[in-house]
């Protein structure tokens, strides 16, 4: 299904030195030059493993689906700026360029947003696993729970068109999985999807409509989620995408792999970045509304504050979604008609800061989260919802890297070492002899 990622040639080695010997280890360069070395056989050669906390100088796997320079700003899936896919692709189309490594065709195209728009129903008996949880419980762990619980419905054998089967079903019932988690919070009654309209329109639609009244999707509204979850879909290898992969590479189906990465994405710091900067922004509110204040209180180092939503692991630059997002912060706060304190304040944040000298010498710029939570509050999604409005969109993304991973040549259950720091061997001694 993934187009496999393709092993680039391998260049001129690099030489290590240690304990009096030198060892030659190959060079690998990556499509967009990155250049990396290849340590697999360090071990066997030296008896030393590498020591990266967090992974940040460690390369996985080879990608072929996702592209990123941070310090340039850039961002593509498959080849394609995010800036041509967010304003001219729809989520689905790009959820195919993320699964097939090409854009659609126009029938291709067709038949997938018939295929998800045909499976967004949930079996009636998964009416009583939301009745079973707590109303308040947060919706990450029931989207985890529920995500996990379809692989009890299906079990079937794993073979390319049941894989293909797999795939669109996780698509088409992410949405109708977080729609149902919040309704339930709410005590109201669970909306069924309504196959005539579009991904984005019917998620609104199982999220705000009621049995006694008609919805009518603004399509403006609409356009606005669409664009979120494209800008979400996929982040090369972050934690949630690793865990998937890793997951996965223990041959746990996809149901589980990415109830995992669920799991990894309810991390305050993961998916619930955009949270934090509307706590944020509120507080600032809250203390009357005085953005300059609160910069200079970020700087001091004696001070708790933070500013959320700026700087990021990889961007060393602005974040080109960040861009995206603040032109359709306030499109949809026009066409609600609302006068938005709480952007007033983040705009006012951004230029303080890309004037400020301390947040330019440490490379600190707005990212995708700085203006999607404004985005997700005017558009009516609770606080908690946020990250479950990230995890629909990253979906396409995970199960790119997951189908990408199994098809790797270099395929192998994940396995990292360690570098023990216990105690050294002792002697046993009696729970008389303890004290």
């Amino acid at each position: 299904m993934a187009t496999p990622s393709t092993a680039p040639p391998t260049t001129a080695g690099a030489t290590l030195t240690y304990d009096g010997k030198s060892v030659s280890l190959p060079l690998v360069a990556g499509s967009e030059a990155e250049a990396a070395i290849d340590i697999q056989s360090l071990r066997a050669k030296t008896g030393l493993i590498t020591l990266d906390p967090g992974y940040g100088n460690t390369g996985a796997c080879r990608s072929a689906i996702t592209f990123i320079d941070g310090e340039k700003g850039i961002l593509r899936y498959r080849g394609y700026p995010i800036e041509e896919l967010a304003e001219k692709s729809t989520f689905l189309e790009v959820a195919w360029l993320l699964l097939y490594g090409e854009l659609p065709k126009r029938a291709d195209l067709t038949e997938f947003a018939s295929e998800v728009t045909r499976h967004t129903l949930l079996h009636e008996n998964f009416k009583r696993f939301f009745e079973a949880l707590p109303k308040d419980a947060h919706p990450m762990p029931v989207c985890a729970a529920a995500v996990g619980a379809l692989a009890t419905f299906y079990q079937e054998p794993e073979t390319d068109q049941n894989l293909h089967d797999t795939v669109v079903r996780l698509m088409a019932k992410m949405p109708t999985i977080a729609a149902y988690s919040y309704k339930h919070s709410i005590g109201q009654p669970f909306m069924y999807p309504n196959n005539k309209l579009d991904y984005a329109s019917n998620f609104l639609h199982m999220m705000f409509a009621i049995p006694a009244e008609d919805y009518v999707v603004d399509p403006v509204l609409a356009r606005a989620v669409d664009l979120l979850l494209i800008l979400h879909a996929d982040h090369e290898q972050n934690c949630s995408t690793s865990t998937v992969r890793m997951v996965g590479s223990s041959r746990a189906n996809l149901f589980a792999s990415i109830s995992a990465g669920i799991s990894a994405l309810w991390g305050p710091l993961h998916g619930g970045a955009n949270q934090q900067v509307i706590e944020m922004l509120e507080r600032i509110e809250a203390e009357g509304g005085d953005a300059q204040a609160f910069v200079d209180r970020a700087k001091d180092k004696k001070d708790n504050s933070r500013l959320m939503g700026f700087g990021h692991r990889v961007y060393k630059n602005y974040d080109p979604r960040a861009t995206i997002l603040k032109k359709s912060c306030m499109e949809v706060l026009g066409k609600l008609g609302v006068r938005n304190r709480l952007l007033e304040i983040a705009m006012k944040l951004e230029e303080i800061a890309l004037k400020d000298d301390y947040f330019i010498s440490h490379k600190l710029y707005p990212n995708v989260d700085f203006y999607s939570g404004i985005i997700y509050q005017a558009l009516g999604i609770p606080v908690n919802g946020f990250t479950v409005m990230f995890t629909i969109g990253r979906l396409p993304g995970w199960i790119a890297q997951w189908l990408e991973a199994r098809s790797d040549p270099d395929f192998r259950i994940s396995r990292p070492r360690q570098i023990y720091t216990g105690a050294t061997k002792r002697a046993y001694v009696p729970i008389a002899s303890r004290g």
